[in-house]
């Protein structure tokens, strides 16, 4: 007989499932004691029955941090499916899994080479670690007004520069999708023998489809984070941490995982850890070959309206290969922001993006998406289209006057590294400040992590010298609709900078 496919076991799972079902008298946390003291219109919203496997570190349950039977099972499942050496499970998102992934590889003062275009997690990092921050510039589409991939040959520029580094971290892939070319990488970075880390939150389905990009671990990296609510079907903040190979040191790591997650992890995003890696695991090549066709069968609808541009693979420096799943529309075509559209197609047209910026709109497609989901995408952009769109824009944008974002010519990405920073970003953050007035902020040491949020990826930073085209960047971003994260003053008149 075939052995059983040890994929099918669920292991955290059915042991949650097993204390929830048990009758017994709780005097533990939480103390909502299995739903009984739930507030009645939480139950309305969400039911009675979640509320049973609620439930904290019981012997039943193992413990995140010294994992020795059902969470210890389920993640040595996932290492198999993912192909990783060893999987840690998240429950503080993959923001948790990038900090550590520092804090392990850096101590204060040591180099670490990154991308400017990193999500805010990494600065976290830096700030916590007191690691410098070596950046490169990741390749610019002004066309699109995208920041890319970084090249190996920055990398190896970098490398050569700064050959004490303890680590490269790369983006892989972008929001947008876009892969680079992580294998030279790798192999450029190993050369110096240090660790390639990489922020793979949503590349998780990779490795379950052969028209995918490749995966970062099969690439050459050392360790990747995923987050596998965002691609496959965890519950929201429920991500991994992989490792392959012995360039990063496991009990350092393990450390600085303690340092970052919660104390009391919930079981019930951990068991749905354990349950999304059994459907990919099982049904992995189906059910992302049906969003694939989903996602082609979007891409070919929405070329032809006109006033619309959808991404394709460019095959130039930092932009290898793209995420099919992944769908940029670009909307300036239209007269229009991608603020703009997005305000008129979740409000009047029943369809939300993941992420609008000033000249496109980014939508995740993924093995949750219907048919009917690709129809009312289509049916939506169709509407935009065939109204008049100068009139129409205007109409509704005189019916909400609010709202009204109009298309402006925006300055680039300001992305681009600035000198290298008087402070560190740890000591930035920690150093005495005052709040200037912002034309007073320019050429001054910014105590502030400043993004438009999503995609997270800071314009300033703690430590970094302001720069005028970044103070106009997020004027732009705010006054086309966008929002803006970190900066005490929301109307961005004032900027926190470090005290001189």
């Amino acid at each position: 007989m075939p052995a059983t496919n040890p994929q099918l076991q669920t292991p955290l799972l059915d042991a949650l499932q097993k204390c929830a079902n048990q009758s017994h008298s709780p005097f533990y946390a939480p103390g909502h004691k299995q739903g009984r003291g739930i507030p009645q219109p939480l139950v309305e919203l969400l039911g009675e029955k979640v509320f049973r496997s609620d439930l904290p570190e019981l012997p039943e349950l193992d413990n995140l941090f010294n994992p020795e039977a059902a969470i210890a099972e389920a993640q040595q499942l996932a290492a198999a499916a993912f192909g990783a050496d060893r999987t840690w499970f998240l429950a503080n998102g993959s923001t948790c899994g990038i900090i550590a992934a520092i804090l392990a590889v850096c101590s204060p003062g040591d180099k670490i080479i990154l991308p400017r275009n990193v999500h805010q997690s990494a600065i976290s990092g830096l700030i916590l670690s007191g690691a410098m921050p070596i950046w490169i510039e990741p390749e610019y589409d002004r066309d699109w007004d995208i920041a890319n991939c970084i090249t190996p040959e920055s990398a190896a520029a970098a490398l050569k520069q700064h050959p004490d580094a303890k680590a490269v971290m790369v983006v892989y892939p972008t929001y947008h999708g876009v892969c680079g070319n992580l294998r030279a990488i790798a192999q450029i970075t190993h050369q110096y023998n240090i660790p390639l880390l990489t922020d793979e939150a949503h590349g998780a389905h990779f490795n379950f489809h052969a028209e995918l990009p490749e995966t970062a671990l099969s690439a050459g990296a050392d360790l990747t984070v995923q987050s596998i609510h965002k691609t496959l079907s965890a519950m929201t903040q429920a991500s991994m941490l992989h490792v392959k190979g012995s360039r990063v040191d496991i009990h350092k790591l393990d450390r600085a995982l303690q340092l970052v997650q919660s104390t009391s992890p919930s079981y019930l995003l951990l068991a749905s850890l354990d349950a999304a890696r059994q459907q990919i695991a099982l049904y992995g090549e189906q059910l992302i070959g049906k969003t694939l066709l989903l996602a082609e069968q979007a891409r070919s609808h929405l070329s032809q309206i006109p006033g619309l541009s959808v991404l394709e693979p460019l095959n130039t420096p930092g932009f290898a290969s793209l995420d099919r799943t992944r769908l940029t529309v670009k909307v300036s075509g239209l007269g229009m922001t991608g603020f703009a559209v997005d305000e008129i197609l979740h409000g009047q047209l029943g369809v939300t993006a993941e992420l609008p910026l000033p000249l496109h709109l980014t939508f995740i497609i993924s093995l949750g998406n219907t048919e009917s989901d690709i129809e009312n995408l289509v049916r939506a952009f169709n509407i935009l289209a065939v109204r008049n769109q100068q009139e129409s824009a205007c109409n509704y944008l005189e019916e909400n006057p609010e709202k009204n974002h109009k298309k402006q010519k925006f300055s680039p990405l300001p992305i681009s590294p600035s000198p290298p920073p008087p402070l560190s970003p740890r000591a930035a953050f920690f150093s005495p400040t005052e709040t200037v007035a912002a034309d007073k902020a320019v050429d001054r040491p910014s105590a502030e992590l400043i993004c438009p949020y999503p995609p997270g990826i800071p314009v300033l930073m703690p430590g970094e010298i302001i720069t005028q085209m970044a103070l106009e960047y997020l004027q732009q971003i705010q006054a086309a609709g966008g929002k803006i994260t970190g900066c005490k003053d929301p109307n961005l008149k004032t900027f926190k900078v470090v005290r001189q």
